[in-house]
């Protein structure tokens, strides 16, 4: 494991998952919100239960406009925890109370 090599503090960066705003699936599936929210929840909880975690960076605020490819429909870039217009998904109501439980 990297920590155990160099005992050194780390940060996570830009992880996510593509999700549709106002797609859901029970169970979870993936591109939907409920995907997105349990994905973002499963990674707070790993690294909350490594002392060595110092900081994590969701990737992204919100869905951004991309250039146009097989992989990303309509040129945009979903895994915001708020739409390009800036419009809550789930992932974000999750993250406030994660980080702001009194809310």
């Amino acid at each position: 494991m990297l920590y155990e090599q160099y005992r050194k503090p780390i940060a996570i960066t830009e992880f996510g998952a593509d999700t549709i705003a106002g797609a859901h699936g029970e169970p979870a599936e993936m591109w939907t919100e409920e995907y997105q929210a349990e994905m973002l929840a499963g990674f707070l909880d790993v690294a909350a239960a490594r002392p060595f975690v110092v900081g994590m960076h969701v990737w992204n605020f919100a869905d951004f406009k991309t250039g146009q490819s097989i992989l990303r429909a309509g040129g945009l870039n979903r895994k915001g925890v708020f739409t390009r217009d800036r419009q809550p998904k789930m992932a974000a109501h999750l993250l406030r109370k994660r980080w702001n439980p009194v809310v």
